[in-house]
């Protein structure tokens, strides 16, 4: 119960106003990210907790220590005191009621009087519980002893001998409370018969001593909780600039600038820390400039053994033009063979074409001659210039463009994706119909190309446009696919800053969403998923 009481206390804390409107202050916020304050501020509070307990125990110790040292004085007082009143008592001659109260107010007189030095404060004089003395006088005592004198202890006292007991004295005029002891006893009086004598030590000097002890340990310990938060903090603070430093350091490397280095000083961990930093940067540098000049090799590789292959077969295109053109006059069996030649020399063509393309592009060299074009005829160029190869698939191509959607394209390259995208469509249609719908909206063009024949699962949707993949070897190896053609179209789309989407079930077809913004670099908006239903 306790603990779910302390549970809805501290939510009902961290949900309030004005603890929130603390936790959104500039102050905070700084604490927040600062691991210095933070630490400072946990440092902080654990001594603080330690001194709390140190001084309580101080405190409990010196008051304790303080009490019984006082206490045994004055038991011992309270013994010289109860023997001196006694003597007084056995020594006198007073027969009379009236003589023997008089030498017992006489007597409680001196030894108030007397005892005032060892703190004494007040004293009384009751007749004991189940006298039968013949003789009755008054007995002395006022309301504040009456107040302290327990049942509990005149019953202690009349077992006999001298007994104590702690008590809170209450100031007649104030409300002011005091600690005291009180400290009784039996003694017997002329023809009186027995009586309880008791004597009240007050201890508010003791108390005054103990509190200035305690009051200058606080007052002592106070610049203490003052300068160690700033203490700690310009301390750690110092000694975590060298994490700092990494910090910022590795801010620019991961902005890409690898030349960035951080200073290292001595041979501790943050030394350590800086070394293997700079290790690290130094390293990756290497690396990425290794992988760099592959890159170029690589780039400048392909464009070279594009280049040099073009003047073998542009002779050899000569040479299989004639061939072909003149098929008619070969045997059967040399005209297949001029067939094959005439597809594979044109497969060659295009794949260095396309080659040349992605090194293009892979050298940053590729430039868009952007002008303002509707897409519909674009699409309706490439439905008419597949027309052939949709026929012989047994295909049928249906153009849904209802207005025009026109936007500052570079015509060549957004008629070669397109063109890729039916082409592809075609060939993976099985027979089905190819839709290729064209929409448009306030900042964007869209186009999609959509088959309802193999489809395609998201595996093969999420490498379908790198350079040579290949979901289906045999059916890309029949239609003479180079496997670069949607690679290129995916850079045709990107240097527009548009976007190129691929989307397939097994069995059910593929969808292709071509976005592009009206205006080149534009951002475009996300096109809803419905492109990939009909509508």
């Amino acid at each position: 119960m306790r603990s779910h009481r302390a549970a809805r206390f501290v939510r009902t804390i961290t949900t309030s106003r004005p603890w929130k409107s603390l936790r959104s202050t500039q102050l905070v916020h700084r604490i927040r990210h600062s691991l210095s304050a933070k630490l400072a501020l946990a440092i902080t509070a654990a001594a603080l907790v330690i001194l709390l307990v140190f001084g309580v125990i101080v405190a409990s110790q010196l008051r304790t220590s303080m009490f019984e040292t006082r206490r045994d004085a004055i038991l011992a007082d309270a013994s010289l005191r109860f023997s001196s009143a006694q003597s007084v008592f056995s020594s006198s001659t007073a027969t009379s009621p009236d003589q023997v109260q008089e030498s017992a107010r006489g007597a409680l007189a001196s030894l108030k009087a007397s005892a005032a030095g060892a703190g004494a404060t007040n004293v009384a004089l009751l007749r004991a519980e189940g006298s039968t003395a013949s003789l009755r006088i008054n007995q002395v005592e006022d309301e504040q002893m009456r107040g302290l004198i327990t049942p509990q202890m005149r019953e202690a006292v009349a077992g006999g001998g001298a007994q104590w007991q702690s008590v809170a004295i209450r100031a007649s005029t104030t409300d002011k409370v005091s600690p005291g002891i009180l400290v009784g006893t039996q003694v017997q009086l002329p023809r009186a018969g027995a009586h309880e004598l008791y004597i009240l030590y007050s201890l508010e000097a003791d108390q005054s001593q103990v509190d200035v002890v305690l009051r200058v340990l606080a007052l002592t310990s106070l610049p203490i909780i003052l300068a160690l938060p700033i203490g700690v903090f310009a301390l750690l603070h110092r000694l975590l600039l060298p994490v700092r430093l990494t910090v910022h350091a590795a801010t620019k490397a991961a902005e890409g600038d690898l030349d960035v280095r951080v200073e290292v000083h001595g041979a501790d961990e943050m030394a350590a820390l800086g070394r293997a930093f700079n290790a690290m940067t130094s390293s990756l540098q290497d690396t990425i400039t290794r992988y760099d000049e592959l890159a170029k090799l690589q780039q400048r590789f392909v464009s070279d053994v594009s280049h040099e292959l073009r003047t073998p077969l542009t002779t050899i295109r000569m040479a299989e033009e004639i061939v072909w053109d003149n098929r008619d006059d070969l045997p059967a069996h040399a005209r297949r063979s001029a067939e094959l030649l005439h597809d594979q020399t044109e497969r060659m063509e295009q794949m260095l074409a396309d080659l040349l393309e992605i090194s293009r592009y892979d050298a940053a060299s590729a430039l868009l001659d952007a002008e303002e074009h509707d897409l519909r005829p674009i699409v309706t160029r490439v439905v008419e210039g597949c027309a052939e190869l949709a026929q012989r698939q047994g295909v049928a191509v249906i153009i849904d463009a209802p207005s025009r959607a026109a936007a500052e394209i570079d015509e060549r390259r957004i008629e070669r994706v397109i063109r890729n995208l039916v082409v592809n469509a075609i060939e993976h249609a099985d027979g089905t119909d190819v839709t290729i719908t064209v929409a448009t909206s306030d900042t964007d063009v869209a186009c999609r190309v959509r088959d309802r024949g193999v489809g395609m699962t998201q595996e093969v949707a999420d490498h379908v446009f790198d350079r040579f993949y290949r979901a289906d070897t045999a059916r890309a190896r029949t239609t003479g696919g180079t496997g670069l053609g949607l690679a290129i179209a995916t850079e045709d789309v990107a240097i527009h800053g548009g976007r190129l989407q691929a989307y397939g079930e097994p069995g059910k077809g593929a969808s292709f969403l071509m976005t592009l913004p009206k205006h080149p670099g534009d951002e475009i908006a996300t096109w809803p998923l419905t492109l990939w239903e009909d509508e």
